[in-house]
C-alpha cells in the first residue's frame, strides 16, 4: 500500500473513531418525541449543527457564520465566495452545511473540488466518516453507507445524495447521477502559491472552473456553489471567482477595530501570540486577506541616526482611515513623527495598526509629548480630513481630543489636512520615491525592532498600485507634504520681506 494511501486510511479511521465517541445517540425517546426533535432541529440549522457535530461546535458561532449559513440554505440558486481567514472554520462549516442540505434532501449531487485530487479526497474524508460513524445521524436518518460505490473519492448515501472529489483539471464529465446533474459544488483550497504566480496556469484554472466544472450543472435546476479560501495573491482564483459571485464575504482574523472576529474561539492574546511568530507579510496574507508579494518602488530603505529634534522642523501626521472605502478594506490607523533637516526627512516614530478611536487619540498625545520631551518648540499636528472623513473628524475625533486635553492639561495644536488628495498610489510614489531613491528618507534606527516600524517598512517594501494597505506610507507622505509646505511659506515670506525692504529704498 502506498504511503499516501496508508496515511489517508489512518486519517479516515481516526475520524470514524472520534465521530463514534463524540455522538452518542438518544435511546429513550418515543417515535413521536424523536420525530418532533428532528423536525425542531431541521428548522434551526445552528441547533442541528450543535447536535449532530458536537466535535466541531466547541465555540459559539460568530454572527458572520450564522449569516453565511442562512444565505446558503435559504437560496437554492446561490454562488458565494468566502475569503475567511485561517482559524475561522471555513471547511468545517461547509461540511456541516452540505450534510444538512443532503439529509434534508435539498441537494442530491455534490462535487468537492480542490487544487489536486489527493487534497480534494482528504477534504471529503470527514464527510464520508460522518456518514459511516456518526451515531446520532445514523440513529435519526438511518445507515448511510451503501454497497458498491463507497470509495474515498466518490460515494452515494442511502438517502440518495452522491459526493465526488475532484482536483482541478480533472474531467467532471459523467458526474450526472441518474437524471440529476450536480446541484452543489464546494471549491475549497483551490489556490497554491506557485500556480498563482503563473498567469497561464491561472487562466487555465479559471476557464476549467467556469466551463468544465460549472458547465456540468443543469440550466433548469438550481445549484449552490461555495468557494472557500484566502486571498493569497492578487492573481488567485478566489479573487477572480468573486467577480461573478452573488456574495463575496471577506472576514479577517480581526475586524477593522482590531478585535477578534470570532471572540468565543480566538482570544486576543492567542492571536497576538500566533502573529508574533510570523512576519508581518505572512500574517497579512494568511490572516488578513492581504497578500504582500513585494513591490518595486521602495526596494531599499535606509536606517539612520536621528538628529536632535530641536534642531529640525517637526510634524506629527495622522491618518484615521475612516472613509467607507478604507473601513471595508480593514485599513490601519497611522500616527507618525517626521522631522526635516536640510534635505533629509527622518521617520522618528510611528504607530501603525488597527486601533480604536480612543487608542488613536492616545497615540496623538504620546507623539506630541515625545516631541516636547525632546525640547521641540513648534510641533505641528495634522489629521487627514478629506470630504469623506470630515464628519468623523469634526463630530468624533475633535471632541475626543478636547476631552483628553482637559484631562491631561496638554493642549494639542491639531489641524485638519483637507487638501484634495488625488490617487493614493500616484501621490505617494511621486512624493516619496525620489527622496528615498536619493537616500533622503531615513528610518529611525533606534526604532527598527518596534512592531509599528516593522509594519511601516513592510508596507513600503510591498508598495504597489494594487496593495490595499498603504496607510503608513500615506501618513509619511502627508507629513512630508506639510513640512515642504511650511518651508515654502517661509521662503515666500522671506522673499516678500526682502521685496518690501528694497521697495522702500528706491
Amino acid at each position: 500500500m502506498k504511503k499516501v494511501v496508508k496515511d489517508a486510511y489512518k486519517e479516515w479511521q481516526a475520524h470514524c473513531v472520534e465521530m463514534q465517541a463524540d455522538t452518542p445517540a438518544i435511546m429513550n425517546e418515543t417515535p413521536a418525541e424523536k420525530s418532533a426533535r428532528i423536525k425542531r432541529l431541521e428548522a434551526n440549522p445552528e441547533e442541528w449543527f450543535v447536535y449532530y457535530f458536537p466535535k466541531y461546535c466547541t465555540s459559539e458561532p460568530a454572527d458572520f457564520h450564522k449569516r453565511a449559513t442562512k444565505r446558503l440554505i435559504k437560496n437554492d440558486e446561490w454562488y458565494e465566495v468566502r475569503a475567511w481567514s485561517r482559524e475561522l472554520a471555513k471547511s468545517a462549516r461547509a461540511m456541516m452545511e452540505f450534510i444538512y442540505l443532503a439529509m434534508t434532501k435539498r441537494v442530491k449531487n455534490v462535487l468537492l473540488v480542490s487544487n489536486s485530487n489527493d487534497n480534494a479526497s482528504r477534504l471529503l474524508l470527514p464527510f464520508k466518516s460522518c456518514f459511516e460513524a456518526n451515531k446520532r445521524l445514523i440513529a435519526d436518518y438511518g445507515v448511510q453507507a451503501t454497497y458498491g460505490k463507497w470509495e474515498a473519492a466518490e460515494f452515494t448515501t442511502q438517502i440518495g445524495c452522491s459526493f465526488r472529489a475532484l482536483g482541478w483539471g480533472q474531467s467532471p464529465r459523467g458526474t450526472r447521477r441518474d437524471n440529476v446533474r450536480p446541484d452543489g459544488i464546494i471549491i475549497d483550497d483551490i489556490d497554491t502559491d506557485e500556480e498563482c504566480r503563473n498567469e497561464d496556469i491561472m487562466k487555465a484554472k479559471i476557464n476549467w472552473i467556469e466551463q468544465a466544472l460549472i458547465g456540468t450543472r443543469s440550466i433548469s435546476n438550481p445549484i449552490r456553489i461555495l468557494v472557500n479560501g484566502n486571498i493569497i495573491h492578487e492573481n488567485c482564483a478566489v479573487k477572480k471567482l468573486s467577480e461573478k459571485a452573488d456574495k463575496f464575504d471577506i472576514v479577517n482574523i480581526r475586524d477593522e477595530n482590531g478585535k477578534s472576529t470570532w471572540a468565543s474561539k480566538n482570544r486576543e492574546e492567542d492571536i497576538d501570540r500566533v502573529l508574533s511568530l510570523i512576519s508581518y507579510e505572512s500574517a497579512q496574507k494568511e490572516y488578513f486577506n492581504n497578500p504582500m508579494d513585494g513591490g518595486e518602488t521602495f526596494k531599499d530603505l535606509k536606517d539612520g541616526k536621528i538628529p536632535r529634534l530641536d534642531s529640525c522642523q517637526v510634524c506629527i501626521y495622522a491618518d484615521p482611515a475612516t472613509s467607507n472605502k478604507d473601513v471595508s478594506s480593514g485599513s490601519h490607523k497611522a500616527v507618525g513623527i517626521v522631522a526635516k533637516k536640510d534635505f533629509d526627512f527622518f521617520i522618528v516614530k510611528v504607530f501603525l495598526d488597527t486601533m480604536s478611536n480612543a487608542k488613536f487619540v492616545e497615540c496623538l498625545f504620546e507623539c506630541y509629548n515625545y516631541c516636547k520631551a525632546k525640547n521641540v518648540e513648534n510641533v505641528r499636528v495634522f489629521i487627514e480630513n478629506n470630504s469623506l472623513q470630515n464628519p468623523f473628524y469634526e463630530q468624533v475625533l475633535l471632541p475626543m481630543i478636547y476631552t483628553r486635553a482637559n484631562e491631561t492639561k496638554v493642549f494639542l495644536p491639531v489641524a485638519g489636512d483637507d487638501r484634495d488628495k488625488k490617487d493614493k498610489y500616484t501621490r505617494i510614489e511621486g512624493t516619496l520615491e525620489p527622496i528615498n531613491r536619493l537616500g533622503h528618507l531615513i528610518f529611525n534606527e533606534a526604532e527598527k525592532d518596534d512592531p509599528n516600524m516593522k509594519r511601516l517598512k513592510a508596507q513600503f517594501k510591498n508598495f504597489t498600485r494594487k496593495q490595499k494597505r498603504m496607510d503608513g506610507p500615506d501618513a509619511v507622505e502627508g507629513a512630508v507634504f506639510k513640512l515642504r509646505e511650511t518651508e515654502a511659506v517661509g521662503v515666500a515670506g522671506m522673499f516678500e520681506s526682502f521685496k518690501n525692504v528694497n521697495s522702500k529704498r528706491f
